[in-house]
């Protein structure tokens, strides 16, 4: 799970590890997510990039951020320089400033440089104690070029979710597949793939066991 840069799906460990039930391989997998939020972990911090993107199948109807029948996601992760440092992710429910400045603030230090698109919901950051940079786009640009270090991201968790998982999720556990997508993301240039999993070993001899039952009612979590 953590020394494959795509991780593993709950057929794939079932096939590799020889068990007989799916249902075993699937429950592991969600344990083990479920410790790959460090307990102390910092904020986010410096100069970071915002805004959401929707997870889902293509599906008729709206598009954008009213769309229908797709999980929208908030994303945040620090520039520094030409490249990205550490990134957060996190189900929304809608693109309100409710909802976004609770994610910012959750995963951002104050004092920070917030950098946008225009959406209104955003306009309350100063006031929340942010820096605030507001990227407006040209004729010829999209949102994607307006913000490509948080569009490379979704682009990669598009990529994951669908070559690891065949986009095939239960939406009320999708939390559960962003923490550990950030876990290994925000770990991609650590030289020791068994320190990674000595990490991971930590977090499951400290924390609550949890059963099968517990993780399909989201207990013990989110």
């Amino acid at each position: 799970m953590v020394a494959q840069k795509n991780g593993v799906s709950a057929k794939g460990l079932q096939k590799i590890l020889g068990l007989g039930s799916y249902q075993t391989a699937w429950t592991w997998l969600h344990k083990f997510r479920r410790l790959m939020v460090l307990s102390g972990r910092t904020k986010l911090q410096g100069i970071v990039e915002v805004d959401e993107v929707l997870v889902g199948g293509k599906v008729s109807g709206k598009r954008g951020r009213g769309a229908e029948g797709k999980s929208l996601i908030a994303v945040a992760v620090e520039v520094i320089g030409r490249r990205t440092g550490r990134a957060r992710l996190a189900k929304i429910i809608d693109a309100s400033s409710e909802s976004l400045l609770a994610f910012i603030q959750n995963n951002v230090e104050p004092d920070s440089t917030i950098i946008t698109d225009g959406w209104p919901s955003y306009n309350e950051l100063i006031n929340k104690g942010y820096k605030h940079k507001v990227q407006k786009a040209t004729v010829k640009e999209d949102d994607e070029e307006i913000l490509p270090n948080v569009h490379r991201i979704a682009s990669l968790l598009k990529r994951w979710l669908l070559g690891t998982h065949q986009s095939y999720l239960n939406k009320n556990k999708l939390e559960y597949y962003l923490d550990e997508y950030v876990f290994r993301y925000n770990r991609r240039t650590s030289k020791s793939r068994g320190l990674l999993f000595l990490r991971l070993v930590e977090q499951g001899v400290t924390a609550e066991p949890i059963s099968y039952e517990n993780v399909i009612k989201n207990q013990h979590g989110r």
